[in-house]
């Protein structure tokens, strides 16, 4: 057997396998007891449960809607529990160690400085102390043995006005932790063409960006994101496939958007449980993910928040894994894609690459192969 493509993998050995998350909100992986706690402190009296577990339950069923405009009012209350330096400190902290605990080795996670100042905090004041939260998070989980490398990116809502002003700070703090910029919010009726003065100043200033497209929206979405706006990434990116034409033989026919967005190597940031959420996939047996891989698209794997879907980078592997039949052969492809698609210099992603990634599979497939030897086969309910 090649142990690379034998399948599934154990979910124990996915969570020590090295992994690299580029598509993950801080305001949606807040730990339940956090809300809970952060609730308390701040008098904020509109949750909706009031015991983790519960509120835990609340949270995914309520982001379990088929509509992302619905999936994006679960966020009212950890906004809301999130206008305080102390706080967002916290929250940011515990993302960290919460990531590197799960075999993160990387991670991009963005928020929107602009959704946090209802308590007279400054955007300024935010960021850093979210950066702060980060920086202690990192050190704290390298103290139990997780390295973790945490960039930040600021997020502009694309329903309001501040695109530009939030882009000028993503430059201004590019050299203390911020990695690049990002536009989200509802798609519909708001193309990301109404932000181009920030994208054009980004572009003159070198900084990186990402663009959630084409999750809720189709491809005039993704179109604008890639040749108006010049996105190096897409959030999403799903509805894509409706470019692509499977034909009865099973190849496929590419239209010249697809094909343009697998030939320029873009990195499509897929987040497969979520998209079952906001109804842009109908089941990840189903979701595109699976025929993006086949047709060699740049394909990353990731979280978008993980509160909401009760979902870790562990458990969306193990669900493609089922899925999909897919080996470690095939989570190190979608590792290294993501890794190749950070924004970080080259020469630190390649290090990450070739330091933390490759060897961390290696390890993987001696102990899936010790395991096999041994009888241990494979199952659907190993874990």
């Amino acid at each position: 057997m090649d142990i690379g493509r034998a399948a599934p993998v154990p979910e124990d050995l996915i969570a020590r396998a090295p992994k690299v998350l580029l598509h993950d909100h801080l305001d949606g992986g807040l730990r339940p007891a956090t809300v809970l706690d952060l609730a308390r402190e701040a008098d904020y009296r509109d949750l909706p449960a009031h015991d983790p577990e519960s509120l835990a339950t609340w949270f995914a069923e309520a982001a379990y809607s088929g509509s992302l405009e619905r999936y994006l009012e679960t966020f009212r209350h950890t906004v809301g529990v999130t206008q305080t330096a102390s706080a967002l400190t916290r929250v940011a902290r515990e993302c960290a160690e919460d990531l590197a605990h799960d075999g993160v080795v990387y991670a991009e996670v963005r928020f929107a400085p602009e959704l946090h100042l209802s308590l007279g905090l400054t955007e300024r004041e935010v960021i850093e102390a979210v950066l702060a939260g980060f920086e202690e998070g990192a050190r704290l989980a390298a103290e139990s043995g997780h390295g973790i490398r945490v960039g930040l990116l600021l997020t502009a809502m694309r329903t309001a006005t501040h695109s530009r002003q939030i882009a000028e700070l993503a430059v201004e703090y590019r050299d203390r932790g911020v990695v690049g910029f990002d536009i989200a919010g509802a798609e519909a009726g708001f193309p990301p063409t109404r932000h181009l003065d920030a994208f054009e100043y980004l572009r003159k200033e070198n900084a990186h960006f990402t663009i959630h497209a084409g999750e809720a929206f189709g491809l005039p979405s993704i179109w604008e994101a890639i040749q108006w706006c010049g996105a190096d990434r897409l959030g999403h990116g799903v509805r894509i496939v409706d470019d692509i034409e499977v034909l009865p033989d099973g190849s496929a026919h590419l239209g010249r958007l697809a094909a343009y967005v697998r030939d320029q190597r873009i990195p499509l940031e897929m987040c497969p449980s979520s998209n079952v959420q906001t109804g842009a996939a109908p089941s990840i047996a189903a979701h595109p993910i699976g025929l993006l891989r086949r047709l060699g698209f740049r394909v990353t794997v990731n979280t978008d928040n993980r509160l909401m879907s009760g979902t870790s980078m562990t458990r969306e592997m193990h669900l493609l894994s089922e899925a999909f039949g897919y080996g470690l052969d095939d989570l190190q492809w979608f590792t290294v894609n993501a890794m190749k698609s950070a924004f970080l210099p080259f020469d630190e992603r390649l290090e990450l690459i070739n330091e933390r990634i490759k060897p961390g599979y290696a390890e993987a497939r001696a102990e899936f192969a010790r395991r096999l030897s041994q009888g241990q086969e494979p199952s659907h309910g190993d874990s």
